[in-house]
């Protein structure tokens, strides 16, 4: 009697299964398909999107989202205008029978326009130290701040940007290769890059005040604020936002432009509501405008030509280092190992 229980019991455990009972995974039952299966999708482009019922389930309803946030359709069609751009989630919620199951699809949302392009107009060269493997560079109080990289030559500088005296000098750690830096409220955040720690310094002193460690960004690259909060990058298509006060990553956007994930996202410049910032090994000399909000590249700073006006040496690398001094509105841009550093104009071609 047991046995024939039991296998009573299994033979109507496999017939739910096979008739999409409650144990039936949902991705068994429903699809999300959308019309074409483009490879890329846009910010504001409308899609067609439908949910593919494989064992014609009587629905009820089904209500959609992209990263958990609710959407409406009209027609079966989605408008992609999505706050940010980069990889989404799209979720149907699907109420059939007494029972409500998700399923979701994957997508990439590009940016919808492409970027303006930008050249520049040099307006004075200035000394910059060929030792220094730029990593960070930013002005405060009409003083210029840099950060160098290398393991046992990392250093933090503060400087004279038109003779390239220094000021106050700080050491890292031989083990420790120095990245970005920004300063607010008096504080200098310093990355390393592979040491997953950070540190804060008084600006005037080069007393440390903390140190912290990464979260979901591995690596240091990058960094910037616009005055409230921190922006760091990584190495990756992706640039943190950190709380100034407990360092903690809030946030995160994607960069990409209307064609192209952005990788390898280095030094970091906020000014006016946009981010700046060098990319490293693009193949050219090229910084990128980033709308901090979206993540959408808003435009392409092509500096092609500013490193043959530099002393050629085997040490001379990429460019690398971009600072804006609001004192005289203008941007200096300077490269790894360079002889020179630029003010420039940044202007729309």
């Amino acid at each position: 009697m047991k046995t024939l229980k039991l296998l009573t019991y299994s033979a109507l455990t496999v017939l739910l299964i096979s008739c999409g009972g409650a144990n039936t995974p949902a991705s068994k039952l429903f699809e999300i398909e959308v019309k074409g299966e483009k490879a890329k999708f846009h910010q504001n482009e409308t899609v067609d999107i439908t949910v593919k019922n494989k064992k014609n389930k009587t629905i009820n309803a089904i209500t959609y989202s992209i990263d958990g946030k609710k959407i409406n359709l009209q027609d079966n069609k989605l408008v992609l205008n999505t706050e940010k751009v980069g990889n989404k989630t799209v979720t149907a919620e699907i109420s059939y029978d007494d029972t409500v199951v998700e399923v979701s699809k994957k997508i990439t949302v590009f940016a919808g326009t492409s970027p303006s392009i930008y050249t520049y107009e040099i307006l004075n060269e200035y000394p910059h130290n060929p030792n220094y493997f730029t990593q960070g560079l930013e002005f405060y109080r009409d003083t210029l701040y840099e950060s160098t990289g290398k393991r046992g030559k990392s250093v933090l500088v503060k400087l004279d940007y038109k003779t390239g005296t220094i000021f106050k000098e700080h050491k890292l750690k031989g083990t420790q290769f120095g990245e970005g830096i920004t300063i607010l409220n008096n504080k200098i955040y310093h990355l390393t890059w592979q040491s997953n720690i950070g540190f804060v310094y008084n600006t005037d002193t080069f007393k440390e005040i903390d140190q912290f460690t990464y979260g979901k960004s591995k690596e240091g690259w990058g960094f910037c604020n616009d005055g409230e909060k921190l922006y760091k990058s990584d190495g990756s298509e992706k640039i943190w936002t950190l709380n100034p006060n407990t360092l903690i990553e809030e946030d995160a956007i994607e960069v990409y432009t209307n064609s192209k994930k952005l990788i390898k996202i280095n030094e970091l410049e906020y000014v006016n509501g946009k981010i700046y910032a060098n990319t490293w090994q693009s193949g050219q000399d090229v910084a990128v405008i980033i709308d901090p909000s979206s993540g959408v590249v808003e435009g392409i700073i092509n500096f092609n030509g500013l490193k043959d006006k530099v002393t050629k040496t085997d040490n001379v690398d990429v460019l690398n280092g971009i600072a804006y001094n609001p004192k005289t509105k203008t941007f200096f841009v300077t490269g790894k190992n360079w002889d020179k550093m630029f003010e420039v104009n940044i202007i729309k071609k």
